[in-house]
């Protein structure tokens, strides 16, 4: 594995964080959290449009960049520092890899332009009616009707699916999970929910014999491996806030006086920043190993992408609340960014999958293995 950063890869970073400290700073951040859309459209055209971030990942054959999601896993790392509300995570990874996964050249043709440019945005509904999404637990059920498919069934956690142009369906059928494509609102319902990171935005869709076009036939698509690549996404944004965290944190403590002295000169705290480091760049390690393996599609890459979600959530976790203790009083107001760290962080650690959950899968294949 290679970690080091290209050229290439280093332009795009600067590019990306150039952009975001122009138009994603606290204010801005705040501007639009309680906005309809939730997220800054003039912002989302330039980075998609002139930059090109949601092309990364895409062959150019489907009109991408036809790079790697490697250095789409970089631009998440600087969302996640901006906290910038976007529908990326939504549209250039959820439904991106949906249907890279489903390999389907005809849905990819017709689908992925649009999300590469920017022009239209789309997600994937897939979690149960409980919260969780895995493989084997399908809110969802589908029965042909005719050339095309009704859809039944309710799905939460859906993230910007009342923004989405484009709305991807895992569905049960007879043959097995399938990927859909929803071709009108008949019988779609969208219920914006309220989520505990305010720069997140999730909906509740329910379906009622909707009609769907199939893009994965039954039992042809790889959820454990389309579930690997969201796990490892998820980590960036987790990496991403943990070095905004860390560094407000450093700022704040060379900054505040107490007793005649900044208090980032008491080893007491020296110690806890050094800490926080540390769990940051073991993070960021793990991270981008697992963005490695998605890359190059290696063969460990299940295992790496729960060993990430797990300790980058378990280091998220511990930043934040560092950042908040470190920080005081102020850390609690809302007039400061701390606590949208620490919101962030507590709301990452539950996304496609509690850290928790994840162990127990580890426990559950090494078991198998053994038997």
């Amino acid at each position: 594995m290679q970690f080091d950063l290209t050229d290439e890869q280093q332009e795009l970073v600067s590019f990306v964080r150039e952009l975001l400290t122009q138009r994603s700073d606290s204010g801005a951040v705040r501007a639009v959290m309680g906005t309809p859309d939730g997220f800054d459209r003039g912002l989302w055209a330039v980075l998609c449009g002139e930059i090109g971030a949601a092309s990364l990942a895409i062959p150019e054959e489907f009109g991408g960049a036809g790079f790697s999601s490697y250095e789409t896993h970089l631009v998440l790392e600087e969302l996640g520092y901006a906290l910038t509300p976007s529908p990326f995570l939504a549209s250039a990874i959820l439904a991106t890899q949906a249907l890279l996964v489903a390999n389907n050249s005809e849905a990819s043709t017709r689908l992925l332009p649009g999300i590469a440019d920017g022009s239209h945005i789309a997600t994937l509904a897939w979690a149960a009616p409980d919260g969780r999404w895995r493989p084997d637990q399908i809110g969802v059920d589908a029965t042909p009707n005719g050339e095309s498919w009704s859809l039944s069934g309710e799905v939460p956690l859906v993230a910007y699916g009342a923004q989405a142009d484009t709305l991807l369906v895992i569905a049960r059928t007879s043959a097995g999970v399938a990927l859909f494509e929803i071709t009108g609102e008949s019988g779609v319902t969208r219920e914006e929910t309220s989520a505990m990171d305010p720069t997140l935005r999730f909906t509740t869709v329910r379906l009622t014999e909707a009609q769907g076009r199939e893009v994965a036939a039954g039992g042809t698509i790889d959820l454990e491996l389309l579930r690997a690549r969201v796990l490892t996404a998820v980590s960036a944004l987790q990496v991403g806030t943990a070095a905004r965290g860390l560094d407000m944190t450093l700022a704040y403590a060379g900054q505040r006086v107490q007793f005649g002295r900044t208090i980032g000169s008491f080893q007491v705290v020296k110690h806890r920043l050094a800490d926080m480091y540390v769990q940051l760049e073991t993070a960021r390690t793990a991270s981008r190993a697992a963005a490695w393996a998605v890359a190059n599609d290696s063969d460990d890459v299940t295992e790496l992408a729960r060993i990430a979600k797990v300790w980058c959530s378990r280091a998220l976790d511990f930043v934040a609340s560092e950042t908040v203790q470190l920080h005081g009083g102020i850390a609690i107001t809302w007039e400061h960014d701390a606590h949208l760290v620490f919101k962030r962080a507590h709301a990452t650690a539950q996304l496609f999958a509690s850290p928790s959950e994840v162990r127990r899968e580890v426990e559950e294949s090494l078991l198998a293995a053994s038997a």
